[in-house]
C-alpha cells in the first residue's frame, strides 16, 4: 500500500510555541464536538500492517525504532490492510523525561485509506490491538475557556506537559486535516534536533 506522512499539525492562534518554520490557523472554526488531548513529546510514527516509518518515509536505523519493529512485529497482522494508526515512538527521552508511560508506543488517529475515523472508533480498533491512545484532557464542544485551560504544564505521565492538540471528534479527509486538527505547544519548547539520532538513547519509564 501507499505510504502517507503524516500532515503537519497547525498551531492554535494562542499557540506560544510556535516558531517562524510552524503553520498555524488565522481563526478557529472546528464545527460539532471536539476532544483535546495531551501531546507527547516522541517521535510521530505510522505504523501499518506491513511496514512501519517516522515523520519521514526513509527513516534511518535508530535504538528506538528497532524496539518499535519488534513491538509492531507482535501484532501488525492485526492491522487490516489499508489503515495506518499513527502515534508517538516514546521509547527514548526526546526533550521531556516521563516516568509513567503506558507503553512506549502511544496512538492518537487511525486512518482508513485517506479517511481520519472518529475518535472514538480510533480508540476502539486501538483497544481491539491492545494499544493505549493518548489522554483525554476534555470532550465537547469548541470553548475556548474550557480547551485553555487544558493546559496546566504537568503530563498525565509523570513530567512535563508539552501541550494539547485538539481535534475534531468526527471523522474527516485527509485533505481537510488542517482544518479539523490543531495543537498548543508549551512556551520554549525545545524540538528534538537530528544529534538525537546520534546520541545513546535513554529510556522513559513506564507505569508498574
Amino acid at each position: 500500500m501507499n505510504r502517507v506522512k503524516y500532515p503537519r499539525t497547525p498551531h492554535l492562534p494562542f499557540s506560544p510555541g510556535r516558531s517562524d518554520d510552524d503553520i498555524g490557523l488565522g481563526k478557529v472554526e472546528f464545527t460539532g464536538e471536539v476532544v483535546v488531548t495531551e501531546k507527547l513529546d516522541g517521535e510521530n510514527t505510522t505504523l501499518y500492517h506491513d511496514y512501519l516509518h517516522a515523520r519521514s518515509l526513509t527513516s534511518a536505523s535508530h535504538p528506538s525504532r528497532d524496539w518499535l519493529k519488534r513491538f509492531h512485529a507482535g501484532f501488525r497482522h492485526q492491522i487490516p490492510a489499508g489503515m495506518r494508526i499513527c502515534g508517538e515512538n516514546l521509547f527514548a527521552v526526546h526533550s521531556i523525561p516521563y516516568q509513567a508511560l503506558p507503553a512506549w508506543f502511544v496512538a492518537f488517529a487511525v486512518f482508513e485509506g485517506d479517511f481520519c475515523l472518529p475518535w472514538d472508533e480510533c480508540v476502539e480498533w486501538c483497544g481491539l490491538i491492545g494499544l493505549p491512545t493518548v489522554p483525554v484532557l476534555y470532550r465537547g464542544p469548541w470553548d475556548e475557556r474550557a480547551v485553555r485551560a487544558c493546559w496546566t504544564g504537568q503530563s498525565r505521565y509523570g513530567g512535563e506537559q508539552e501541550g494539547y492538540v485538539v481535534r475534531r471528534v468526527e471523522g474527516f479527509k485527509q485533505a481537510d486535516f488542517g482544518r479539523c486538527v490543531a495543537k498548543y505547544v508549551r512556551p520554549g519548547h525545545v524540538q528534538t534536533s537530528d544529534d538525537w539520532l546520534r546520541a545513546t538513547p535513554v529510556p522513559n519509564g513506564l507505569a508498574r
